[in-house]
């Protein structure tokens, strides 16, 4: 039997852990607001992250320049600004497109079955069956440089995860009285999918992309760093990462600031996804008010 001391320690506590965890929440989101901010006003901003200035090589950071200047002289605020661009349209593009292709390709598949379910279901182990950062250095050794070509390596990896979560919730969605009233009625396949089945799957869908963003902030960090991403004289953190290594000794701001930034970026992603799988979780809603 629980004491009322014992009951009201474990509310207090309870009380304590919850306004912990809404103001890292909090947190999360300044930091992903001011990283958007970041990515928005970098090109308007009159910001010259290409600038180079001999005088200026490995400056520390000081008054002139907020976080010094990296081994050309060229300002690394600046440069952070233009890298949280690039991870911005990487991981926003990257994510979108993914989630497009793999919950189409899921929810075809589920909902059709058949032979059609198999062969997908079999595509889908395909991809899986290589490291999927492994298939995307070779996808993009394969298809050259460029961002564009980050993107569309990403793609061709990241779509899997989605197709299969996808195909997961239409499978326990399509025996339901719903879609079973909307076919006797008479309605067509396509309209069913759309109409009946998929916004019932997007809570976890989104869920998903959630950390899906993150993960693809590493990658194209990642693949950068490698030299099979951006390109100079482009900005991203990965190269930033790169150019800066060769000079942690005498000048670790080189890698501090593109480091720190991926850093809480990525946490701040990964504390958003847990608060809307929370939220949209009613298993788990229930369990946290039982």
């Amino acid at each position: 039997m629980v004491s009322k001391g014992q009951e009201s320690f474990r509310r207090s506590g309870t009380g304590i852990s919850v306004r912990a965890g809404r103001g890292a929440l909090f947190l999360a989101i300044l930091v992903l607001a001011l990283w958007l901010v970041a990515a928005l006003l970098a090109p308007v901003a009159g910001l010259s992250p290409n600038r180079v200035d001999l005088t200026a090589i490995l400056s520390p950071p000081g008054h002139h320049s907020l976080l010094g200047n990296d081994d050309l002289g060229r300002p690394v605020l600046d440069r952070l600004f233009a890298g949280a661009r690039t991870s911005l349209i990487v991981g926003l593009g990257v994510v979108a497109l993914s989630a497009l292709v793999g919950t189409l390709v899921g929810a075809v598949s589920g909902f059709v079955g058949g032979w059609l379910d198999r062969l997908l279901v079999a595509v889908v182990d395909l991809f899986l069956a290589f490291p999927g950062i492994l298939l995307a250095i070779a996808l993009s050794g394969i298809l050259g440089p460029g961002i564009d070509k980050v993107i569309l390596a990403l793609v061709a990896v990241g779509w899997v995860g989605y197709a299969r979560l996808a195909r997961a919730q239409v499978l326990a969605l399509v025996r339901r009285d719903h879609v079973t009233a909307a076919r006797a009625l008479g309605s067509r396949g396509w309209s069913i999918l759309v109409r009946h089945l998929i916004p019932l799957a997007l809570a976890p869908l989104v869920v998903e992309a959630t950390f899906g963003v993150a993960s693809t902030v590493i990658a194209e960090a990642g693949l950068s760093f490698l030299g099979l991403g951006v390109q100079p004289p482009g900005a991203s953190w990965g190269t930033m990462v790169r150019d800066g290594a060769s000079y942690l000794l005498v000048a670790p701001h080189l890698v501090l600031a593109p480091g720190l930034a991926i850093l809480l970026v990525v946490l701040s992603i990964n504390l958003l996804g847990d608060a809307l799988r929370d939220r949209l979780d009613v298993r788990l809603r229930g369990a946290s008010q039982a």
